[in-house]
Formats: C-alpha cells, structure tokens, sequence
C-alpha cells in the first residue's frame, strides 16, 4: 500500500506542475496550489508558514543545531541566510528528497543594494533622482543573488524617514513620500522583472510595515505614534506603491502604532493591505517580531502571540518558531481556524509556483551560471556610474572643484580616505569590502602620471589620539591642494545604530582644524549614512561632497567627481539641520498660525531663540560645476476643472561653463483647505542635459489627481480653491506662479 500511495502522489504532483499537451490543460499556480493544499496535512501546512536562518561561521555555512531535522520533517518552508548555488542545492535537497510531498524551499537574504556587486547605499542611491538607474541597480542584484541560490530579497525598504538620528535612514529613499514611492516601485520592477518564472528574477518583499521610519526620538525599535490622516497621507503612499508594481510579499515592522505591535495589528495587515489595497502576496515578520510582542505588553505567552499575529495577518514567522510550536494546538481549540492556515499557505505555495521551485527545485543552484555572473565587468561598470551620480557636491565656493588633474602634489588625508571596510557600508549582504576600490587608489588612477599624491592617515575614525596628526601635516604642507575624507564608520547607521550625536566625531574635527590652519585649497569629502550635522564643516570649507557609502567601486567614482571627468548632479533627499535641536526638519512641513518671520524684533513667531529655522542644505538641494537658470513657470490656462489637465513649462539654460545635468522639481501648494495642508509637496520632477549656453524647455502635467488629500471627513479627494506651483532646482524655491481649481 505505501508503494501504491507513493506512486499516485508521484503523478498528482506532476500533474500539478507540468502541462498536459494531449489534453491542452495549463494549471496556474493558484489552482496547482489548492489542489497541493488538499493533500498536505495540518502540520505540513503550518511548516510553509515557518523560516529559520541559517547560521554562518568562518569556515562556511552550517545550520543551527535541530534546522535539518525541521527541513526534513517539513516543519520549515523557508531559509534564510544561507546562500551560494552548492549549499542552497545541499539544503534543497533535505527538503525535496525527505519531505513526504517534495515542497522545495524558499531561500531569502537582506539584498538591500547589491549582493556581491555593491552598489551605494539605498539613501545615496536616491539622490541620483534616477529611476531607471535604481531599477538596473536591483536587477543586477537580483541576477547576482539568484545565482547563488536565493529566491526571495527582503527589500526594498520604503519608510519615509525624517530623522537623521535613526540609522535606518541609510536604507531608505529619505523624507518625501512622492519620491520614495517612484523609487519604491523602481526598485520593485528591478528585483522582480518581468516575470518571476525567469531564472534571473527573484521575489521582493515590502518593508517596514508600516511607519517603521517614525519612531520616537530617532531611536530604531521604538514607538510609533500618529494619526491616521498622517499615516495614509506621509506613510502608507511607498508601501502602496511597491504593491501596485506587483511586490509579492510584505514584512511587518518592529513597532507599535495605533496602540499595537504591527505584528498583530488587524488594521494594518488586513484591512488595509488585504480587504482596502487587495494584496494577495503573503506577509512575513520581521526578526522574531511575534516573539517580541510579549515585550511590548499585548499578550501574556507565546500561545496568545502566536495566536495573534496568525489571526491578524501575518503568514510567515520570521525566526520566532511560535507558528512551529503553537498553531496545531491553537487549531485543535479553535482559537485560530484552519481556514486561516490554509490561507496563509496557500500563499505561499502559489508563489513557489511561480518561481517554478516546483518545476525544478534547483533551477537557483547552478555553480557555473554562478561563476560566470558574479561580479562580472559589466557589474562593476554600472556600479561605478552609479555611484557617481549618487554623489551631492553641498559647496564649492570659489571652485575649488574640480582639481586639476595635472596638480603637481596632492595630499589624500583622513580616516575614510583608504579605509577600505567601510566603503560598502551597513547591510552590504554578501558583498566583500577586500574588493572595493578607496578614495585613495581612485585618485592614483585618475591624476596624470605625473602628479605625486602624498597619502596619511590623519587621525582614527573615533579613538582620541592625535598619534598621525604630525605625519598628516606634514604631507599636506608639501601638497598644492588636499583631499581631507572623513565620516561616520560603517556600522554607525543601519540596525540598531541610532545616534543622539549626529556630528562627525571631535577627533576628526581636531584634525580639520589643523588642516585647515594650513590655509590650502582643501575639498572635504564625507563618508556617512545619514544626513549629519556639518555646520562646522560648512563654516570654515570652500568645497564639500557629500558621497555617503557608494559600495564596491567608490573610489573610482569619487575620483571622476572630484577631477571634473563627471560633472556631480546628484540632490538630496532628507534634509541637513544645522542642530540636532532642529530635527524632526524637512521640506513639507505645515504652517502656523504664527509663521516665521525674519524681523528679530518680533519674538512671538515660530522660531528658535539661538538658531535659524532653515535647514544647513535643504531637501533637493545639490550643485553642479556650471549653473543653471529658470524661467518663472508659464501655465497654459490658469483656471482648471476637474477634468482639465494643466501644463506647467519652464525654460532651463545652462549659464555656466560645463555640460551638466539638472534635476528639476516641481512643487506644489494648497492654499486654503478643509484641514492644514504642507507649505510645499513635491509632485514631480525631471533630468535633463545641457551643454554651455543651451536652453531647454521642460514640461509637466498637473491633474486634480496631484491636489488630493484626506479631507476634513477623512475622504481621499480634492477641493476647489487656489494653489502655487513652484519650479526650480530645490525645495526652496520660490519661483512660483498660481492657478485655480473651480468645481462648479
């Protein structure tokens, strides 16, 4: 009899995944994941729900003591952590050759900006303002990653973020949710391609959800609180908009909002993404986040959390085991239905169909595609290009930059300026910092034969020792000019990285001191995941780039930037303060009812007594080697209905000396609404290239869809009245023309 059973499981399965011919008969994964469902029983079931990480020691990759009986029992239905096309294969192989119906795994890593191929951090790659940039970026992770095996990436990560205490900032798009929600569905696209049954495609997964980038006083895992008009108006948009472009699954976030863990909130994970947005991918949780509820104070044991995050919404525990351990018992009392589980696996299976893991299980685990793919040229060039555009030049008074390439002496000094490791910067996957290229050795490729670059070290990155400062001096003095690279180390900003000092450390500050009494052309250049406060820097330096941590071919880049073989176009998107007492600062913030005002005999407005309201460097902001001009905008009507759409245009010129690239940005402001609306909203924008002398005209298209908001009763509409629409090269603007919106 078990031999008969075998044998008939053996043909319901390859019916389920191969075409019939004779009978013409192509079964989707929906349906091949129902009738693999009926077969499966409940404790096979709650094992698709479950995903362990696989552990990594410096010999190689092993598991956690217990992991392969769980694969071979078909207690797990995911893997993360463990990559490379042999091992995943040797993991694979416990599942498909031990498990009763053969179900392979799904394998899932962090590719947040790259896997081995680094490319700049997600906030550095978002001031390229180039969609199709990012996009190539997390195709090529994609195909690098799948390559060793990986099918699933947990990004991208969409949480608005408005304050640079919090060291999650660096795998983010920044403040503005217009941008972060064309990134977020760039970046979707890229990882996801045009179909997932494509060997190169691998399935992205939305976080952190949701308003994960809000917590209190900067500080990673804390409270989230606000309102729901701020929620769906700042927040929810990226997450949305990653969904909308086909996203196949979502991850909770580690914090309470609302009252609730996002874990087991009901209203987040499913009346909003399933009955209001009609999601049908499956959600994961983030790190034993269903664990981490008992902490937060909303269940009493590990029975009622698991209880909880089920019959909220969540799918897949993520490392907590509670699902393994609690839901067969929780069945069995009709505290959580099977209904729900089959639910909750059915999603699952559907999107190992369409990956085609039930076609062919190893279809990821192919050694020579491996070999051949991984940071391949083609790889390392567009990381470069990448890189290079993310780059914001802050000043450049007097230009100092470019340098000359022919400078007889140049003086590379500063902890960042060879400091390979950190170049790659926090959540780097599988990237190796060996295989980066420093400031240092780009500036030795770049500069002519000639030129003798003189090299120290100048100070550590954090200790207080002033043991290289001599050594550095010295150099410097000899040197035409100096490159002086300092910032943040790697592991300041990412996880569990929040700081209440955003300031580059004292040390390094000592040491821009002592060069800067050297009164030499010096250009700063800074290193770092998050916008710092550079007031000091901005004080006393004629020429600062903000390059933050480009990955594995930054010095390169840098170099082109700083000897003018590209000309720097990139703009930023979070707000620099000029004090931590500024933050939480960005661009769209409200007005007052006692707005700011610049008489400083007028003390009762909204405004510091000992600093500026304005930010060091505003959203958008970033310059180029040559400078641009504006017209004022021209509108093709100034009166609009509800169906009428509106051209805004603008003349650009090139009145410098270079070609260059501008970004330009359009904003807008409703004047008077139902409830307070933003002075400023970004609502779109566009590059466009100009040689010297050049002008070109750029147009946009404004709909009544740009004017919604949640109105006064909480609807998502627009409401007639008068608006500003600004157009220029940053947040500041104020080059602006006004128009109508009747209704009537």
């Amino acid at each position: 009899m078990k031999m008969i059973f075998r044998l008939l499981l053996i043909l319901i399965i390859s019916a389920l995944t191969f075409s019939c011919a004779e009978k013409k008969i192509q079964s989707n994964s929906e349906e091949k994941a129902d009738s693999l469902l009926a077969l499966m029983t409940l404790r096979e079931k709650i094992g698709q729900l479950t995903l362990y990480t696989s552990d990594w020691d410096v010999t190689g990759p092993t598991m956690r003591k217990g992991y392969q009986n769980d694969i071979k029992n078909g207690d797990v239905g995911a893997i993360f952590n463990a990559i490379g096309s042999a091992y995943t294969r040797q993991l694979q192989e416990l599942a498909v050759e031990n498990t009763r119906l053969k179900i392979p795994l799904l394998f899932g890593y962090d590719v947040i900006h790259g896997h081995r191929t680094i490319f700049p951090i997600p906030l550095a790659e978002s001031c390229s303002w180039d969609l199709e940039l990012m996009q190539r970026s997390a195709r090529i992770a994609a195909e690098e990653a799948t390559a060793e095996g990986l099918h699933w990436t947990f990004a991208p990560m969409v949480d608005i973020a408005r304050d640079p205490r919090w060291g999650r900032v660096m795998e983010g798009a920044g403040e503005d949710t217009y941008l972060g929600s064309q990134i977020a569905a760039a970046r979707v696209k890229g990882f996801q391609g045009e179909n997932l049954n494509d060997i190169n495609t691998m399935l992205a997964c939305v976080k952190h959800f949701a308003a994960y980038g809000a917590a209190q006083a900067g500080r990673d895992y804390h409270t989230v609180d606000m309102s729901d008009r701020v929620l769906r108006e700042t927040y929810l948009p990226p997450y949305k908009a990653a969904l909308d472009a086909g996203a196949a699954t979502v991850m909770t976030s580690f914090n309470e909002i609302h009252g609730e863990p996002a874990s087991g909130s009901q209203y987040l994970l499913t009346d909003i993404l399933r009955k209001e947005w009609g999601f049908d991918g499956f959600v994961v949780t983030d790190y034993t986040s269903i664990m981490e509820m008992l902490y937060h104070g909303v269940v009493a044991d590990t029975t009622a959390a698991a209880a909880l995050a089920i019959n909220a919404g969540v799918d897949m525990d993520m490392q907590a085991g509670f699902f393994q351990d609690k839901l067969e018992q929780l069945v069995k009392e009709g505290k959580v239905s099977e209904a729900r589980i089959n639910e909750a696996a059915k999603r699952i299976l559907k999107l190992k169909f369409d990956l085609g893991l039930f076609d062919d299980p190893y279809k990821y685990c192919d050694t020579a595609r491996e070999k051949a793919v991984v940071m391949n040229e083609k790889f390392l060039i567009e990381a470069k290009e990448n890189a290079k555009r993310s780059i914001v030049l802050l000043k450049n008074q007097d230009k100092v930059l470019p340098i000359n390439k022919n400078i007889k002496t140049l003086a590379v000094v500063g902890p960042m300026a060879h400091a390979r490791k950190d170049l790659i910067g926090s959540w780097s996957a599988a990237g190796d910092w060996k295989k980066a290229v420093t400031l240092l050795e780009g500036i030795q490729q770049t500069v002519s034969p000639s030129t003798k670059v003189l090299y120290a070290k100048g100070s550590p990155l954090m200790a207080d020792s002033t043991q290289y400062f001599a050594d550095a001096i010295a150099k410097a003095k000899q040197a035409e000019a100096i490159v002086l690279a300092v910032g943040e180390a790697s592991w300041m900003s990412g996880e569990a990285a929040s700081r209440t000092n955003i300031q580059l450390p004292l040390i390094q500050k000592k040491l821009m001191e002592e060069i800067l009494k050297l009164n030499k052309p010096t250009v700063l250049i800074v290193m770092n995941g998050r916008p710092l406060d550079l007031s000091f820097e901005d004080k006393h330096f004629k020429a600062i780039l903000e390059t933050w941590f480009l990955g594995t071919q930054a010095g390169p880049a840098i170099a082109e930037v700083l000897f003018g073989d590209y000309n720097p176009s990139g703009k930023l998107t979070m707000t620099f303060p000029r004090s931590l007492g500024q933050v939480p600062i960005y661009y769209s913030m409200k007005n007052t009812g006692r707005p700011y005002e610049s008489d400083p005999n007028n003390k009762y407005v909204s405004k510091y007594i000992d600093e500026s309201n304005y930010p060091l460097y505003p959203f958008g902001h970033g310059l180029s080697y040559t400078s641009f001009s504006y017209t004022k905008p021209f509108l093709d009507k100034t009166v609009i209905s509800p169906k009428d759409t509106l051209t805004v245009t603008c003349t650009i010129t090139n009145i410098g000396d270079r070609p260059g690239e501008e970004i330009v940005q359009l904003y807008l402001r409703d004047l008077v609404g139902s409830v307070t609306r933003p002075i400023k909203e970004l609502k779109g924008f566009k590059k466009v290239n100009l040689a010297v002398g050049e002008s070109k005209v750029v147009s946009f298209k404004v709909t009544v869809e740009d004017l919604k908001f949640y109105t006064k009763e909480m609807k998502f509409s627009y409401e007639p009245g008068d608006f500003e629409v600004f157009v220029g090269g940053d947040s500041n603007t104020q080059n602006k023309i006004l128009f109508s919106l009747k209704t009537d």
